[in-house]
């Protein structure tokens, strides 16, 4: 999984700066950060949708175009999957409540 991950970061880390007329990535980078978060907040909601209608193909599709947003957002941000990955893995073994516990409050 990760190497797939890897790839696709690859790939768009690449396209981000071709032409916007013949690449979505660099449509979409061109159009700024606002409309790519927006974008993964459109996929996430269709993945909560196809998840609510026991949609178990629309949950694997809308999950697959989730990742490829959000993998697009990272870049926009220059974090990588790696540094996500990193910060899961440090959680690992950490409750969920323990972990939420020791963040600094907003």
């Amino acid at each position: 999984m990760r190497e797939t991950l890897h790839h696709l970061e690859q790939t768009i880390r690449q396209r981000r700066s071709t032409d916007p007329s013949t690449s979505y990535v660099a449509k979409l980078t061109a159009r700024g950060r606002a409309k790519i978060a927006q974008k993964v907040g459109e996929e996430a909601v269709e993945t909560v949708i196809a998840a609510m209608a026991d949609d178990r193909a629309g949950v694997v599709g809308e999950s697959a175009d989730l990742l490829f947003h959000l993998l697009l957002l990272l870049a926009d941000l220059d974090i990588s999957i790696d540094d996500v990955c990193d910060e899961l893995e440090r959680r690992e073994g950490v409750s969920g409540i323990a972990e939420k516990a020791s963040r600094p409050a907003d």
